[in-house]
């Protein structure tokens, strides 16, 4: 174990002082099996027309640039900065190929503005059937709907805290639980981010802030998830949906309604 460290960080010093490209290209085949699990985890929420092979193309491309990028002198593991920079890569090129129809992003919109709306109304999660009669709909026309945006939330979160489409230009969560000890700026817009965001999802029902947590924070699969709650794989799919217009709908509010002090 400790020679294949000091391998890695022997190619590290040769690629970073010499920039050599053999050193790179071993580099990228070390840590390829990083993009192969980032794609096995993007590809669980989407439609099976995506193929997991196209992500593991688009995630490549994270990898080499995060290799480009990385500073050894921070001090904080490459996986962490490696694993954002893959995620984000894949995210770009499905909202460039624009995998989801208008129709489905719209009613996304839709229902995102109606959580965001009655969250601030009622000054709680409001229920389904709440949610419905802000929308017009039955409980089983939101039901239907849910189901059919529920792939879309997959990636959701990892937009959540950006500012663009430009994944080196905004904070994911994935930034938020970075290594950024060395840089104070960085550390304090982190352990900001952290407070607000915890804050969020904790103030959850308890099953869509369990979901959460399993699939973002444990790193288990939608059906790992459905073992442990008693249901299928769709139903969290759909949980985890519900879950990510919830919070988007409590990172809307006001700062002083969220109880963090300005």
């Amino acid at each position: 174990m400790e020679d294949a460290a000091s391998l890695v960080a022997e190619l590290w010093d040769q690629y970073k002082t010499t920039a050599s490209r053999d050193a790179r290209d071993r580099l990228i085949l070390h840590y390829s099996p990083l993009v192969k699990f980032v794609a096995g985890r993007v590809a669980a929420g989407l439609p099976q027309n995506i193929e997991q092979s196209d992500l593991v193309s688009y995630g490549m491309f994270g990898l080499i640039d995060a290799i480009d990028k990385f500073d050894l002198s921070r001090g904080f593991k490459f996986e962490t900065y490696a694993i954002s920079r893959i995620k984000g890569a894949i995210i770009d090129e499905l909202r460039s190929i624009d995998w989801v129809p208008r129709s489905v992003r719209a009613k996304a919109r839709s229902i995102e503005r109606a959580y965001s709306k009655l969250e601030n109304e009622l000054k709680r999660t409001p229920d389904d059937k709440e949610v419905a009669v802000e929308l017009g709909l039955t409980e089983t026309e939101l039901a239907n709907t849910m189901s059919q945006i529920s792939f879309v939330g997959i990636v959701a979160l990892d937009e959540l805290l950006g500012g663009g489409s430009d994944r080196g230009g905004g904070s994911t969560v994935g930034d938020t639980i970075a290594d950024t000890a060395n840089d104070p700026v960085a550390k304090f817009e982190s352990q900001e981010m952290r407070s607000v965001l915890a804050d969020a999802i904790n103030r959850m029902p308890d099953r869509e802030r369990l979901v959460l947590t399993l699939y973002y924070y444990e790193g288990l699969t939608l059906a790992e998830i459905g073992s442990v709650l008693g249901v299928t794989e769709s139903r969290v799919c759909q949980i985890h949906t519900k879950a990510i217009f919830q919070l988007r709908g409590r990172l809307q509010e006001p700062v002083t309604e969220r109880g963090i002090v300005t």
